[in-house]
C-alpha cells in the first residue's frame, strides 16, 4: 500500500464519520478547543441500557477466561501509551532514539491525539466499568473514574497505526493487527467498555487523517519516511 493510498483510506474513513478533517488540517493540523467531540463521536451507551449491560457481560466473561500471560501483556500495554507499543511487531531497528526525525514526527502526533482524547473524555464524562461493577478489578485502580469514553489508549493506537502504516507500508498488516490487539488490552484490563474502544478507533482515524493532510507536517512525513528507508524499515 502506497503512502498516497494509505492517506486516501484514512481520509475516506474520516469522511464516513462526518468529520471536517481537511478543513481542520489546513487551519492548524489538529487544534483542540476548536473541535466539538460530539461532532466526531456518537454519545456512549446510556447507563442501564441493554448495550451497556451486554458490554459489562463481556468484561465479566473476559475476567473469567483471561490467562496470566494475556493479563501481563495488557498491563505492559497500559504502561506504554505511545509509539513504542508497536516496536515489537516492527522490529529492533525501530528504535526511536536512533530515528530522530521519526521520533519528532511521532511526538507531534502523540501530542495532538492526547489532547483530543482528553478533551473528548471531559466532554462525555463516562464512568469506567469498575464504577458500575466494583468486581471488575483490572490492571490498575489509579485510573480516573469518569474518563472511560473514548479509550485514550485506543485513540493513540488508531492514530499512530495509520501513520506508521503510511511510513512503512511493507509492515502495514502487522501494525494494524497490533493496534487491534493493543486496544483489546483495555478490555482485558477491565477499564473500558467495547464502545470506548470503537470511539477511540473513530477519533484516532479522524486524527490521523487530519494530521496526514496538514501542509505543515508534509516535510516531517517525508523526512521520517526517508529516515526509515535508510534504516531498512521501508522500501522506496
Amino acid at each position: 500500500m502506497s503512502l498516497r493510498e494509505n492517506w486516501a483510506r484514512c481520509l475516506l474513513a474520516a469522511a464516513l464519520f462526518g468529520s471536517p478533517a481537511l478543513a481542520l488540517a489546513q487551519a492548524s493540523a489538529v487544534a483542540p478547543g476548536r473541535i466539538d467531540p460530539a461532532v466526531i463521536l456518537p454519545p456512549p451507551p446510556a447507563d442501564g441500557s441493554a448495550q451497556q449491560q451486554a458490554e459489562l457481560k463481556e468484561l465479566r466473561e473476559l475476567q473469567a477466561l483471561r490467562t496470566p500471560d494475556r493479563l501481563a501483556q495488557a498491563e505492559w500495554d497500559e504502561a506504554h501509551e505511545d509509539a513504542t507499543a508497536f516496536a515489537g511487531v516492527i522490529g529492533p531497528a525501530f528504535d526511536l532514539k536512533a530515528l530522530p526525525k521519526t521520533a519528532a514526527l511521532l511526538a507531534q502526533v502523540q501530542s495532538a491525539q492526547e489532547a483530543l482524547a482528553t478533551q473528548a473524555k471531559a466532554h462525555f464524562h463516562r464512568a469506567r466499568p469498575f464504577v458500575v461493577d466494583p468486581n471488575l478489578v483490572g490492571c490498575r485502580r489509579g485510573t480516573k473514574a469518569y474518563t472511560s469514553y473514548p479509550s485514550g489508549h485506543a485513540t493513540m493506537a488508531y492514530t499512530i497505526a495509520p501513520i506508521l502504516e503510511a511510513l512503512m507500508p511493507a509492515k502495514a498488516d502487522v501494525i494494524a493487527r497490533r493496534a487491534d490487539d493493543y486496544a483489546f488490552s483495555r478490555l482485558v484490563c477491565e477499564v473500558h467498555y467495547r464502545s470506548d474502544l470503537r470511539a477511540g478507533q473513530i477519533l484516532g482515524t479522524w486524527t490521523a487523517s487530519a494530521l496526514m493532510s496538514a501542509p505543515a507536517l508534509q516535510s516531517s512525513f517525508a523526512a521520517a519516511q526517508q529516515e526509515l528507508i535508510a534504516a531498512g524499515l521501508n522500501t522506496p
